[in-house]
């Protein structure tokens, strides 16, 4: 008896962590979303990435982007997945883990006025996607509209790590 509760608390368990884990990979962007995330990279050097599964320039980008954040651990690499189509968390996934972006912190909207998450991101984003949003460490944002180019994430990258030394 001891054992097939012991047996059957070990699968609850593992079960629970991986359904925690899953929900972990995708988080729900709703309102307030963005200062939450904001708050909570204040003083690192945060790339903020907005892209969609049915943008085309962002299949080409997002490898990019994951080598970029292999290349760059002291870099927080951020994901939201700002789609007109909403619901799309199995193909968004998967998406990031072909760019290998699994282990970036990754959001998806999930709120159905998609407009009102643009403007508490940004009052003038008409919502183009590709968009990068670069946080220096003292919270000033550079924004990339259309898809950002890998050289000019290098050189802000280089001027994060040379402003700690």
């Amino acid at each position: 008896m001891k054992r097939h509760l012991l047996a059957s608390l070990i699968i609850l368990i593992t079960l629970q962590s991986g359904l925690a884990s899953e929900e972990g990979v995708l988080r729900p962007f709703e309102r307030g979303s963005w200062q939450k995330l904001l708050h909570a990279h204040a003083g690192r050097p945060t790339l903020v990435h907005f892209w969609g599964v049915t943008c085309g320039p962002c299949k080409v980008e997002l490898p990019q982007l994951g080598q970029f954040m292999k290349d760059h651990p002291a870099i927080d690499v951020v994901t939201i997945s700002a789609d007109l189509i909403p619901n799309l968390p199995d193909a968004t996934r998967s998406m990031l883990a072909r760019a290998g972006l699994s282990s970036a912190e990754n959001w998806i909207f999930n709120d159905g006025f998609a407009d009102r998450l643009r403007f508490e991101i940004d009052p003038a984003w008409q919502g183009d996607i590709p968009r990068t949003m670069l946080v220096a460490r003292d919270g000033a944002i550079t924004t990339i509209e259309g898809s950002a180019e890998i050289a000019d994430l290098q050189k802000w990258s280089d001027a994060q790590a040379a402003a700690t030394h």
